[in-house]
């Protein structure tokens, strides 16, 4: 689904169903060198079952056109942007990585607009190494490869996302690359990492959210520990937490599991 968004063009994944206003609608954000694609079979369940998902390209890589956002608060009202676009007064948002902080803008930006909000895979400060932002900037392929080492706990894990035995390193790989060579004009490696470590709003931004709030977090995340979801954790009014057995790419790593907190969390 192509959407026209703030003057561009915004690709939106419906999970292979036509959008339907009287159905309840989850907007799904992706992190940093990802797409609409790792959130698949999330995205493709809650479409059979009585939802409008949106699961967007970011403006300005892969299928999405304009100018790819600077920050977090930039993105946040693209996703607002969104809801208008498509004629919707409320929606869930769920985002994993820089998504997470993206959907969680959005929500104190503009509370009576958000009915549930998930944070997979999130942190707050979402501190980046400066080895990490050189590396985006200046040898983005051997970032991508520091990336995909400290994003997975484990190389095939049965079942992933993409079938027993999958080779999520690879995959992973492969999807990055294909989202860093789909701008070739800006960054968006180096610019998403950049919105993620110079973002501050996030504990202000939580207590001002309205809605109840999920935090799905890996055991095993070297990119976005557990604990540094703490901050977020305590501001929230009414939070849950669960830990699953997976690294920061919860979506690939654990996709039932996934699949399954966001069910139950979004049951009316």
């Amino acid at each position: 689904m192509r959407i026209s968004v703030q003057d561009h063009t915004l690709f939106a994944y419906t999970g292979g169903k036509p959008f339907n206003p009287a159905q309840p609608t989850a907007v799904f954000i992706h992190g940093v060198l990802n797409d609409h694609s790792v959130w698949i079979l999330q995205t493709r369940y809650l479409a059979h079952h009585g939802w409008n998902v949106l699961a967007i390209d970011l403006p300005g890589q892969s299928k999405s056109e304009g100018p790819p956002p600077e920050s977090v608060e930039q993105a946040a009202h693209t996703v607002i942007a969104l809801l208008d676009a498509v004629g919707v007064s409320k929606a869930a948002l769920i985002g994993h990585s820089l998504g997470s902080l993206i959907v969680l803008q959005a929500a104190a930006q503009a509370p009576e607009r958000v009915s549930h909000l998930a944070l997979v895979g999130t942190a707050f400060p979402m501190r980046v190494s400066q080895a990490l932002l050189d590396g985006a900037l200046n040898t983005p392929m051997k970032a991508i490869d520091m990336v995909n080492t400290f994003s997975h706990s484990t190389l095939a894990p049965p079942p992933s996302a993409l079938g027993p035995g999958t080779w999520l390193y690879g995959g992973n790989k492969a999807l990055m690359r294909r989202v860093l060579a789909s701008n070739s004009q800006s960054n968006v490696f180096h610019l998403g990492f950049k919105a993620c470590d110079s973002y501050t709003l996030g504990e202000e931004a939580m207590a001002k959210v309205q809605c109840p709030t999920l935090f799905v977090l890996g055991q095993h995340d070297q990119m976005t520990p557990p604990k540094a979801a703490q901050s977020l954790i305590g501001k929230a009014q009414q939070g849950q937490v669960i830990h699953l057995q997976a690294g920061h790419s919860l979506m690939t790593e654990a996709p039932d599991a996934v699949l399954h907190a966001l069910v139950k969390f979004l049951k009316p």
